[in-house]
Formats: structure tokens, sequence, C-alpha cells
């Protein structure tokens, strides 16, 4: 079981570190560095590469969070924080499905067709997606902290 916890959090770490790192540091110093097609060029790279991340991250946190809830008795003998957690990881889920397949994939052809002002509009609502996203993230890992007492 401490295995599967152990790639539970791994897969928890890269996810929410990795848009706390974009929406933090990553934004706006493309912000402050770069002219918007730079930006959004720089934008696309990150993004083909950190969604494969979280993609990764979306199996390994459902397989490791299904085979612990199993291993305790199933859902009728796991903790109230557990059912809200496995919640939250839905809905961040869900809204990363929505941003990966309604607004990168046209994100991408945006940037490929050179369209900026389009694409800059996208960008935007990934933004508030991810931050979105960053902070249902951040309120599941302090719910489980405390929910564990």
């Amino acid at each position: 079981m401490a295995l599967f916890q152990l790639l539970h959090l791994l897969a928890v770490l890269v996810w929410v570190g990795g848009m706390f790192f974009a929406y933090v540091v990553l934004r706006p110093s493309a912000v402050e560095a770069l002219q918007p097609p730079e930006r959004l060029r720089l934008w696309d790279k990150v993004f083909s590469r950190f969604f494969n991340w979280v993609w990764l991250a979306v199996f390994v946190l459902l397989t490791s969070g299904f085979y612990m809830i199993y291993q305790l008795g199933g859902f009728a003998h796991v903790p109230a924080y557990v059912h809200l957690m496995l919640l939250l990881g839905i809905v961040m889920m869900a809204i990363f499905a929505y941003v990966f397949f309604s607004c990168y994939v046209r994100f991408n052809l945006q940037v490929e067709a050179k369209d900026w002002v389009k694409a800059g509009a996208i960008l935007g609502t990934i933004r508030k997606l991810v931050g979105l996203n960053l902070v249902i993230g951040l309120l599941t890992v302090a719910e489980v902290f405390f929910g564990r007492g």
C-alpha cells in the first residue's frame, strides 16, 4: 500500500506543482520577456510536454486511488475525506479534459496558423481554467491533510 501512496503523492506533485510553476513563475516571466508570437509558441511547446505528464498523472492517480480504496474494503469503508478527494480529483480531471480537448487542440491549430489574436484569446481561457484547477488542487491537498487528522 505504501508504494501506491507514494505514486499517488508523486502524481499530485507533478500535476499541482506543474500548474503552480506555470501559473506563478513561467507565465509572468514569459509576459515580461517575450512578445506575443514568441510567448504563444513557448506556451504551445510547454503544453505539449506538460500535458503528457498530466495524462500520466491522471492515470496514476486513478489507478493508485482506486487500488487503495479497494485495499481498504471499498467506498463504504473509507473516511469522508477520501470521498471528497475523489470528487475534487474528478472535477479537476474533467476541467483538464476540457482544457486539452476543447482549448489546447484549438490553441495549437491557431499557433500553427500564426493567428496570434485567436491563439491569445484561447490562451486566456486556458490560463483561467488552469488557475481554477490549481486552486482546486491546493484545496484538495489541504482537505486531505486536515481530513486525515
